[in-house]
């Protein structure tokens, strides 16, 4: 993953939801010459951000045993006013799991308003060649405390 879309984890409840903030400011590089006089974060971000909560989501239901791809989004719905500057909060659940995939739903939210949502994802899992590692990485993506141990979803 090149670009993180979400600046860190505020709150996860294993096999349930996610919440995590971002804050889109104008010196991001994937803003750098886009739409110059009236700068606008593209909509395919924040189908990136819910999609990054979700799956992150995924791997912490399952203490980063498995490893996921998003394989499908559908009702997605997107903004095309998102000015940068703005701060965002992204929320993801799990609407259903099993040893196989996961089917989440994701919604960004602007001062409590719903800007953007994706009503069906899925995650297919894989085994996770390195556990720990993926466990680092979520920790060190703004986790404020040491997510609890799980022995599956």
């Amino acid at each position: 993953m090149r670009f993180l879309l979400f600046d860190r984890v505020l709150e996860a409840e294993a096999g349930k939801r996610i919440r995590a903030a971002k804050t889109f400011p104008l010196s991001e590089a994937f803003l750098n010459g886009h739409y110059t006089r009236a700068p606008r974060v593209p909509g395919t971000l924040l189908l990136e951000a819910m999609c990054q909560a979700a799956g992150w989501l995924v791997l912490y239901s399952y203490g980063f045993r498995v490893a996921c791809v998003i394989s499908l989004a559908e009702e997605v719905r997107l903004t095309p006013d998102l000015r940068p500057g703005a701060v965002v909060e992204i929320v993801g659940e799990i609407l259903s799991t099993d040893k196989r995939a996961s089917l989440a739903r994701a919604r960004v939210e602007e001062e409590g308003r719903v800007i953007a949502s994706a009503g069906r994802l899925i995650f297919p899992h894989f085994p996770a060649a390195d556990p720990a590692e993926l466990e680092r990485r979520f920790r060190a993506y703004g986790w404020l405390e040491d997510p609890p141990a799980r022995e599956g979803a």
